[in-house]
């Protein structure tokens, strides 16, 4: 039997954290929460950076963008999560794991490109303040998002359908919570070599060069600043790209750590564990950083709260 026909005619099986039953409605109500709250702090910066005018900059037009692909991200997978925690039902269609894949790859790969284009907007901003809003324009703010959305999608068009045809022989247990692409490899019953290479190459592409990207901008940014004679100048310098370079190291770290583990039972628990974190606490701790470190957010935010009252004091 093809092992195409065989995957679509029945569910994948999501393990997910099933052998640690005791921990099952702990999870649910601890990820809920964080689910809830990530919904709640993007959406925020979203209606903030669209609704106050002293926002609409690069850098937040760029934070927006962050924020709606971090919602994007967690929804791909959370709410199944959710529903497998729940109950004793630990199934996924097929579709339902396609699009899971599809999402998973796409958006994590747009979400490197654009970390990538931020660090670029705070390297043209310190180092070139005074060419800043002319070299970064809407025009180009908007070209820079629509190539890491295209390149992100084009990723994941390439890669989604050749690990979903692989050949399984029965294999419908996918050990983790989610349909993940290394583990749906690992569950191939054929030599996946040639698979593993193209994986390789496409990452050294998507996550790598991002990296490569934003180390070299900052290695820019870190020269120039260490220029400035004034200790407040370089502190303020420092702190414009505090918050990103936070996300950057969470982002990043996580990905690091999690694709550098060995292969073995005790690492795939952990290997759960840290793309629960990548997909529930980078994308929840996101909004607090850009919300606590910067005061042109915690402005906005002041700005929205006293127009609001002020307006209701009005209708009354």
């Amino acid at each position: 039997m093809d092992g195409t026909n065989e995957s679509t005619q029945g569910n994948f099986i999501l393990l997910g954290f099933s052998n640690h039953p005791h921990l099952e409605r702990i999870l649910f109500v601890v990820i809920l929460i964080a689910y809830l709250l990530t919904l709640m702090g993007n959406t925020t910066i979203i209606l903030v950076s669209r609704l106050d005018p002293h926002l609409h900059t690069p850098m937040y037009f760029f934070v927006a963008h962050l924020s709606f692909l971090d919602l994007s991200f967690t929804t791909s997978s959370i709410p199944q999560l959710l529903y497998n925690l729940s109950g004793c039902d630990k199934t996924i269609s097929y579709t339902g794991c396609a699009i899971q894949l599809f999402l998973f790859l796409g958006l994590g790969g747009v979400e490197c490109l654009l970390l990538a284009v931020m660090a670029y907007d705070r390297f043209v901003a310190i180092c070139k303040p005074l060419h800043y809003m002319v070299v970064m324009n809407p025009r180009l703010c908007l070209g820079l998002v629509l190539v890491a959305w295209g390149c992100g999608v084009a990723n994941s068009l390439v890669m989604s359908p050749v690990t979903l045809r692989l050949p399984r022989c029965g294999h419908l247990s996918v050990d983790h919570f989610l349909c993940e692409m290394p583990t749906l490899i690992r569950m191939a019953c054929v030599n996946t070599a040639a698979i593993e290479g193209t994986v390789f190459v496409l990452a050294v592409g998507i996550v790598l060069s991002p990296l490569v990207c934003i180390l070299v901008s900052y290695g820019c940014i870190v020269r120039a600043v260490l220029q400035i004679q004034s200790a407040s100048g370089r502190h303020k310098a420092f702190n414009t790209c505090g918050s990103h370079l936070t996300v950057v190291s969470l982002f990043y770290g996580n990905i690091i750590y999690m694709y550098m583990q060995p292969r073995n039972s005790s690492s795939q628990d952990q290997g759960k564990f840290l793309t629960l974190f990548y997909n529930i606490v980078t994308p929840l701790l996101n909004p607090l950083i850009y919300t606590l470190r910067n005061k042109e957010v915690k402005g906005a935010l002041r700005r929205l709260l006293l127009h609001d009252r002020e307006g209701g004091k009005e209708q009354k």
